[in-house]
């Protein structure tokens, strides 16, 4: 049996679709690391919040792999790429309603090598640091 494609990508388009739909703010929640660019000024406690709807990016693609778009910080256009196992929540600004993602740093950047090493690693440590946002039902 083929390895299947993990369903991070589908489940970030579909609540960025979400949001959009109820003309909510879609929100990425990204966990920084050497993969990721993004304005590094913004970036506080190695994360950053994106705000990922139409009007306020330019050329927007989430794809398998990444999503990548343009926006502009504080007047400067930048040219965004965060690799999907990168983030770690796509969430609506104005109630928080969303869905988050488990991020554990050092994964590879390839999916297909993310979910066969997911199946053969231990879970991580309890003591690892918790996002400071709350999932709300």
């Amino acid at each position: 049996m083929s390895t299947l494609i993990p369903t991070t990508a589908y489940l970030i388009r579909a609540i960025h679709e979400w949001c959009v739909d109820n003309a909510l703010t879609p929100h990425l929640l990204v966990k920084v690391d050497a993969q990721t660019r993004v304005p590094m000024a913004f970036v506080k406690n190695g994360e950053i919040v994106l705000n990922i709807n139409y009007t306020a990016v330019k050329d927007l693609h989430i794809d398998n792999d990444a999503v990548v778009f343009s926006a502009r910080f504080s007047g400067v256009a930048q040219h965004i790429y965060v690799p999907i196992g990168r983030i770690a929540g796509v969430f609506a600004r104005e109630n928080s309603q969303g869905m988050f993602f488990e991020v554990v740093d050092g994964q590879s950047p390839d999916p297909q090598k993310r979910a066969e090493s997911a199946a053969t690693d231990a879970p991580e440590p309890a003591a690892a640091k918790k996002s400071h946002l709350k999932v709300v039902k």
